[in-house]
């Protein structure tokens, strides 16, 4: 699926328009939101739609589509490896460190809401059991 970058008052003009089948303002002034007829265009090309999105987001994909979707929370092990995995990358000042953290604490609420949870305590395992999951549940559809 694409990016398509749009003016924040054509993205309310498609949420008037029950476009999405999912929107959120995630931070102020900063929309991001999932056309259904985009989902709609790839399922007609016979290809599964990968999303990558909050929780908020997910859980309203999943209302809608139901068995169709599989909801799957990539979780960290801990707060504090967040935190230091936050740091490692050096993009972060210690207000938006704390934001993130903040937000973290907000959506590892959401988990339990998930089909499944995925532990990302070692990348390359964690990678494999989404990969392994995700294809399991493809071959199922």
């Amino acid at each position: 699926m694409d990016y398509y970058f749009i003016t924040s008052e054509d993205f309310k003009k498609k949420i008037e328009e029950n476009a999405f089948v999912e929107w959120e303002e995630v931070y102020q002034g900063c929309f991001y939101g999932t056309l259904k007829s985009e989902i709609e265009r790839i399922w007609a090309e016979g290809k599964t739609v990968v999303l990558d999105m909050d929780v908020v987001g997910g859980l309203n994909v999943k209302k809608i589509y139901d068995s169709q979707a599989l909801a799957v929370f990539i979780k960290p092990p801990n707060m504090e490896t967040l935190a230091e995995r936050l740091k490692g990358r050096g993009t972060e000042n210690e207000s938006s460190l704390q934001q993130r953290i903040n937000k973290a604490n907000f959506e590892l609420s959401f988990a339990g809401q998930f089909d499944v949870i995925v532990v990302n305590d070692r990348l390359e395992d964690a990678c494999q059991e989404v990969l392994d999951i995700v294809s399991d549940f493809i071959e199922k559809k």
